[in-house]
């Protein structure tokens, strides 16, 4: 049995950049600075993969790099959203790898197109209901590259919660029902090491969050 991505064909996938204390100080390492408000950009939902789907290796790039993010399911049309009223319009939560190009993330002011390669977004296993997994904010997300651990932080660390999150992009625009938001990543990333610490063909990211499950996707060669 192949489990396939459980929402193949989302309306929108957003993602929220530098939202955990210690990911924004590494990133400034490497001179990406993070302005007072949320910073939100596209995955193109081209980029959806499925849970344990082999991730291509860029023939453009060398850069890839690996995001441990909870990411959270709306399950309502919504607009201005009140922060009250915010858990009732997400669905449930799911594990995202928000796999990144960093060369061409960094080549453009909206990232998206780094952000944004085929097979790039992987997410699943599978959606846990927000009632049955409790408080998202309390919850380990971790990262492994082969058997080594690379991110291992909390969700209650995140900068902007997930409901401040929903509040603030409601204001801008209507939620879909099956809208993606990946809430951040925490510290560990590969371009914030010192030498960069990229993956590459053959080396699996495994990402986990506790109370959901994890995903794991081997980087294969882009096919010719």
């Amino acid at each position: 049995m192949t489990l396939l991505a459980p929402v193949p064909k989302p309306s929108k996938y957003l993602a929220i950049g530098m939202n955990y204390r210690k990911h924004v100080a590494e990133a400034a390492k490497v001179g990406v600075h993070t302005p007072p408000a949320q910073v939100w950009f596209n995955k193109q939902v081209s980029c959806i993969n499925d849970p344990y789907g082999d991730v291509h290796m860029p023939a453009v790039s060398e850069q890839l790099d690996y995001e441990v993010e909870l990411c959270a399911v709306i399950g309502r049309r919504c607009r201005h959203v009140s922060r009250e009223d915010a858990p009732s319009v997400i669905a449930g939560y799911m594990v995202c790898n928000d796999v990144s190009v960093r060369d061409w993330q960094l080549a453009s002011q909206t990232m998206t197109i780094g952000k944004s390669f085929d097979t790039c977004g992987p997410i699943g296993p599978w959606i846990v209901t927000a009632d049955e997994l409790g408080d998202p904010h309390a919850l380990r997300l971790r990262m492994w590259v082969n058997d080594e651990l690379r991110q291992d932080d909390v969700t209650g660390a995140m900068i902007h919660d997930i409901y401040d999150q929903v509040v603030h992009l409601s204001k801008a625009f209507t939620l879909e029902p099956g809208d993606l938001l990946a809430t951040g990543t925490p510290s560990g990333v590969g371009v914030a090491m010192d030498p960069p610490r990229y993956v590459k063909v053959g080396d699996v990211m495994r990402a986990e969050i506790e109370g959901i499950g994890h995903i794991a996707n081997r980087v294969v060669a882009e096919p010719a």
